[in-house]
């Protein structure tokens, strides 16, 4: 929480936002069940922001635009403001410091040449995450916020136009083409994505597995083991060969990465393998080559090349100079966004490097804490923010705090139903608007979400909660609250895809699409309306979930 504290005044210092103390957050920053809120009580009282925030949620959160929307006609958030000035005022500044409209021309002039400066923040970053091996704890400190107030956000206004364009582009091209935004015909195209760091890094664990394949006594060692022992023999460095130094490669580049990688209190792959062996376990089980993910990758990369030709073809099918011109036209814009829309995992990788950087530098302070007895344990700096673990090296105790902070910690996990949107006086708006759907649909046990992935599947349903030692059948249709990068390892041997939270361009949607893997976003209750075990049908193009008919 702390560090989001720091990230999210970054981002309001950047806007033209007064922060006085960068640690309290900016003005909106709100903190509820050990969860981050922002007030958006001036959001939804702003004509413009009415008209744009929920269309961002459409794609990133959809049953939270729906609540947002909901809360328009609710006298309390009367609109007071009708100007955009105040927001250009504050986006005009970011925009101009990251070079934004300069990105988008150089995007759409020379596309190559935006890729290659998109690679060029991520080293801009990596320079910036050195610290000198002898640094002492306090320095170590103050570096680690240094990089979350300062160097963090200044990524997402560097990457994000380029996916953003890419998208945009999409639409365009299917206005010309005659197609619209929602279509199969337009989603196709984003399917086997270049340039999209989460599936390389998928793809490489799959090469891994592969490679494992190819040794009989490797494949024994990962039947006879589980994830824990084949990762304490990982780091005893006694796995094969082909295990350990392919393992080793694979968390050079990736090792940054986590489950739930955006709290700095978990552990980082490069500190506990045994997700990512449990993953490699599960690959092995997939002995059907027609269904390897490599394959079913360059399959959609194909299809997605031909429905461009098809849509080049619609757009110029009425023939003359116009219709040669829509064709080139579409052509153009949807070679943009198979370059780009790839790029929209890029922000969060290089913010999770920095991540990973600064949680390296509080476990070494941390393990000086509980050295000179301040804390118990060098895990427990994680119960604490930057201004208690400066007392602590200064000579305070602090397990009074950390055990108070832990035990509301384990409690709030075992909390469920997380609200996407509260009121101040605690009601939460989602749960008062009625459901949508049919009597009949209900009695059906119909589920309804977000289309974000085309294409049906039936199947055996697997409820994972955490995906942590998860084991997913080849074939299996994977139900979970939401995902992130961490999760997405168990996309390649899914069947479908059904998540509580999300919207068309949420992550898991996004890599569904690029596998090919039908899937349903934002579906209140999955995870309890469903069983593991059930056998269900995920129609990926209506948004629907359904009990198979036996």
């Amino acid at each position: 929480m702390a560090g989001f504290r720091l990230i999210a005044s970054s981002a309001a210092r950047a806007a033209g936002f007064d922060v006085p103390d960068p640690r309290n957050g900016p003005a909106p920053y709100r903190q509820a069940g050990l969860r981050l809120f922002f007030d958006l009580t001036a959001v939804i009282r702003s004509s413009v922001g009415r008209a744009f925030v929920p269309r961002v949620f459409d794609v990133m959160e959809a049953r939270s635009a729906a609540v947002l929307r909901g809360l328009f006609d609710d006298p309390r958030f009367t609109v007071t403001n009708r100007s955009p000035w105040r927001v250009l005022k504050h986006v005009g500044p970011v925009a101009a410091k990251a070079r934004v409209p300069e990105s988008l021309l150089r995007a759409l002039i020379r596309p190559e040449a935006a890729l290659r400066r998109a690679d060029g923040i991520g080293e801009q970053l990596r320079a910036a995450l050195v610290v000198p091996a002898n640094a002492t704890p306090a320095e170590r400190l103050n570096h680690a916020e240094r990089v979350l107030g300062g160097e963090l956000f200044r990524i997402v206004p560097g990457v994000l136009p380029l996916p953003a364009l890419g998208f945009a582009l999409l639409a365009v091209a299917g206005k010309l083409a005659g197609r619209s935004p929602e279509s199969g015909a337009l989603q196709a195209v984003l399917r086997g994505l270049p340039n999209n760091v989460t599936t390389e890094m998928d793809l490489a664990l799959w090469q891994l597995a592969t490679d494992i394949r190819t040794e009989p006594a490797a494949v024994a060692v990962f039947e006879e083991s589980s994830p824990p022992e084949l990762a304490r023999r990982y780091r005893a460095g006694e796995l094969p060969a082909v295990v350990q130094s392919g393992l080793a490669g694979f968390l050079a580049r990736y090792g940054h990465r986590a489950v739930a990688e955006i709290d700095l209190g978990l552990p980082r792959w490069s500190e506990d393998s045994g997700h990512i062996l449990g993953v490699l376990a599960n690959y092995l089980k997939l002995d059907d080559p027609a269904l390897a993910p490599d394959r079913q990758f360059a399959k959609a990369a194909r299809e997605a090349d031909a429905q461009i030709e098809r849509l080049v073809a619609r757009a110029g099918e009425k023939g003359g100079p116009m219709g040669r011109l829509r064709a080139r036209l579409v052509r153009g814009a949807l070679k943009r966004t198979r370059m780009f829309a790839g790029l929209r995992e890029l922000p969060k990788y290089h913010l999770v490097e920095g991540l990973a950087f600064v949680r390296q530098q509080l476990s070494a302070v941390g393990a000086e804490l509980a050295a000179a007895g301040r804390i118990t344990d060098a895990d427990d700096i994680f119960f604490l923010d930057f201004a208690e673990a400066h007392r602590g090296l200064a000579g305070a105790a602090l397990h009074g705090i950390v055990a108070e902070r832990r035990e509301s910690y384990d409690a709030e996990l075992g909390r469920r139903r997380i609200p996407r949107v509260l009121l101040s006086d605690g009601t939460e708006p989602e749960a008062l608007q009625p459901r949508g759907g049919t009597a009949a649909e209900a009695a059906a046990g119909l589920l309804s979400g977000t289309p974000a992935s085309s294409g049906t599947a039936t199947a055996k349903a697997r409820v994972i909660l955490d995906p942590q030692g998860a084991q997913l059948e080849p074939g299996e249709i994977l139900v979970a609250p939401s995902t992130d990068p961490g999760w997405t390892p168990l996309f390649l041997t899914a069947g479908g895809l059904v998540m509580e939270m999300g919207g068309p361009n949420s992550h898991g949607a996004v890599v569904a699409r690029e596998y090919g893997i039908p899937a349903v976003v934002g579906v209140p209750d999955a995870t309890v309306a469903i069983s593991t075990g059930e056998v269900i049908t995920v129609d990926g193009g209506a948004g629907t979930v359904t009990p198979a008919k036996g």
